[in-house]
């Protein structure tokens, strides 16, 4: 059985109990289910009650067998209703703590009013800027995950590039690659903060279809959409001497890896394959100025740079007229969070930061180039955790 080790949990406890308490906030109630499985080791129906100066109490609805066995929180309460929990909670800390911290960047206005009322709660504040700040920055024990899934998205691409052919369309090739990663263990779904998003495991954009405004990702809202279906493929055959965009996102045990390679078959024209060099380039260029201490926009800026030195400029990260203003995002229990390498963006970069890097071209009407990798932050810069080799892949 897949644990989160209770050392991981501990820790991230303490830490949050640390924010806590710098920003005057006397208890956290966290009910979204990826800061649930966070901060208690368990996503099952329940919320979770962390005051800044006591334990922890996890309150379970279902299941709770398996809450016991997944979770490192000491004092796991089963209940029937919610509206049990004000009780329990003085019974076990003696009163409610006066100033609660909600995950307002996610919770519906209405459950917010609900448990407002339930917990008596005058003063309140937003804590979802707490946990995700402490979420951008990964463990030792967390990278390895990331490492895990990038090894079977690494399988997954192999195997598209054996299995790539001509007459069959992107909508039925993604289904190809989609069982051969779930029967590696794919979870199927990826987790995205944003409330719209609705978030699939794949795009396959070949030719023209590249060539769409709306085909970039948005950090805001997660993967984009191809052209007449937002389900990342149509009904287009691939075909040989075009270049073929595959953007896979994969989770393993809720990490998730993103990642994008450019293919053709038999060749890939001319034109498309200089723009798919030139996004490699700005990849590892930023991959290699990714350093702590590093302005987030400064990498931002660097890549815009390069690409009109290279005269992408109305080109790169969409039409002229229409470009998205980022390069990259944070990547972990969700496949879009903070941090954004964006414009705009002050924060310098830390180690223990990962983020899937994506610099990418649209030239409208006609083909897409670009990349995705995911790479960590250390101490002396930045390191691919994707090993799917930093490439063109073009099948003869």
């Amino acid at each position: 059985m897949f644990k989160v080790p209770d050392y991981e949990i501990n820790q991230r406890i303490a830490k949050l109990k640390k924010l806590m308490r710098e920003k005057g906030i006397d208890a956290m109630f966290i009910v979204q289910r990826v800061d649930l499985f966070y901060f208690s080791g368990t996503a099952q129906n329940g919320c979770l009650y962390v005051p800044a100066e006591k334990e922890p109490l996890l309150f379970i609805r279902k299941y709770m067998p398996r809450a016991e066995k997944e979770s490192s929180i000491s004092q796991i309460i089963e209940i029937k209703s919610v509206k049990e929990i004000p009780g329990l909670i003085v019974k076990y800390h003696g009163k409610i703590a006066e100033v609660i911290g909600f995950e307002l960047d996610v919770m519906p206005v209405n459950e917010f009013d609900f448990y407002k009322k339930l917990l008596l709660c005058e003063k309140y504040q937003d804590g979802s800027g707490l946990i995700l700040s402490q979420r951008m920055i990964k463990s030792d024990w967390e990278i390895e995950q990331m490492k895990n899934t990038a090894a079977i998205s690494h399988k997954v691409f192999d195997y598209i590039k054996k299995t790539i052919r001509p007459g069959i369309s992107e909508m039925e090739f993604s289904g190809v690659y989609e069982t051969y990663a779930r029967k590696l263990g794919h979870a199927a779904k990826l987790r995205a903060r944003n409330y719209q998003s609705e978030l699939y495991n794949w795009h396959i954009l070949s030719g023209a279809n590249g060539g769409v405004v709306g085909m970039l990702d948005s950090p805001a809202t997660g993967y984009g959409t191809s052209p007449a279906n937002p389900c990342g493929g149509t009904d287009k055959l691939l075909c040989t001497g075009e270049s073929i965009m595959i953007d896979l996102g994969t989770n393993i045990n809720g990490y998730h890896i993103d990642e994008t390679r450019m293919f053709a078959m038999d060749f890939m024209p001319e034109e498309a394959e200089k723009a798919c060099r030139a996004v490699i380039d700005i990849h590892n260029a930023i991959i290699e100025k990714a350093l702590p201490g590093t302005m987030l926009d400064t990498l931002y800026w660097h890549a815009v740079d390069m690409a009109e030195k290279m005269g992408y400029r109305d080109q790169f990260l969409g039409p002229n007229g229409y470009q998205v203003t980022f390069i990259g995002h944070g990547v972990g229990l969700e496949i879009v969070e903070p941090p954004f390498i964006a414009k705009g963006k002050k924060d310098r970069i830390k180690p223990g930061m990962v983020f899937a890097l994506e610099p990418k071209m649209v030239f409208e009407n006609r083909f897409s180039a670009g990349i995705e990798s995911v790479f960590m932050v250390t101490g002396t810069g930045g390191k691919l955790l994707s090993t799917v080799p930093v490439d063109i892949f073009i099948n003869h």
